[in-house]
């Protein structure tokens, strides 16, 4: 999968100490363009930790963070959006009383040209009009751009959600979750767009305890046990039985 390509972005040798809590051992992972690598593990293994380190919510203690090779050291995750990193939470962020567009556009929006724009007025119709052009890209269809997110389903919102992050992201997407909650045709929405992604060439992190999803949707898979990397492997090497046998050591023991 990787041969001798450069890692679009890499961990390596990440620590993460809370007080006397160990949240991330001499973790390494590394991320290709057009790939999908599944982050796994049981709850406290360590990949929300993880996450937020690659999204510059928190510094790591020791270890590196290298984009396109060369070393990173973020100040907050806006530098890592900046830098072309997306991320999105379980939390999908967005505001259900605003249209699509303005969610698409949400901390990033246009003003109208001129005077009207140095007075605050905003260009709406661009706005809408580029967020669903943007989506359509993707292979996002969604409802006339007049409609708030409150009238959207949950698997549309989601994929609203992605469809930003993929929007704005220049090289790297981490999901939290984006798949949980939802019902199984919403999911098989989220899980298209994340092909898209792919797609795109862009490299994608995705976070999920579902695990049919993980092997449906990813290339290679990191396993994280108490804040340790168990397992970096290639998707075709596990089957569900074997993938959960990894995440909880039964596997190693049976």
């Amino acid at each position: 999968m990787t041969g001798e390509r450069q890692p679009l972005y890499e961990a390596r040798h990440i620590d993460k100490n809370y007080g006397g809590v160990v949240a991330l051992s001499d973790v390494s992972v590394s991320l290709y363009p057009g790939e999908v690598l599944g982050l796994v593990g049981d709850n406290g293994a360590g990949k929300s930790t993880l996450v937020k380190v690659l999204s510059g919510v928190h510094n790591p203690d020791a270890g590196q963070l290298l984009l396109d090779g060369v070393e990173r050291h973020w100040k907050s995750p806006h530098d890592t959006i900046e830098a072309g990193v997306e991320t999105l939470y379980q939390d999908a962020g967005l505001a259900e009383d605003l249209t699509i567009g303005s969610n698409v556009f949400l901390g990033r929006e246009k003003a109208k040209p001129g005077l009207l724009g140095k007075l605050g007025f905003l260009a709406q119709k661009d706005m809408e009009r580029e967020a669903l052009a943007d989506l359509e890209r993707v292979g996002i269809t969604v409802p006339p751009s007049k409609r708030t997110v409150s009238q959207l389903s949950g698997g549309q919102r989601q994929a609203v959600a992605i469809g930003r992050a993929i929007a704005w992201a220049r090289k790297v997407i981490l999901l939290d979750e984006p798949t949980n909650h939802l019902g199984a045709r919403q999911a098989v929405e989220v899980l298209s767009v994340i092909r898209a992604a792919k797609d795109q060439g862009l490299g994608v992190i995705f976070i999920s305890h579902t695990l049919p999803h993980v092997l449906q949707v990813t290339d290679r898979v990191v396993v994280l046990r108490l804040g340790k990397v168990v397992r970096d492997a290639a998707t075709s090497q596990f089957d569900a039985e074997s993938l959960l046998g990894t995440i909880t050591g039964l596997l190693e023991t049976a």
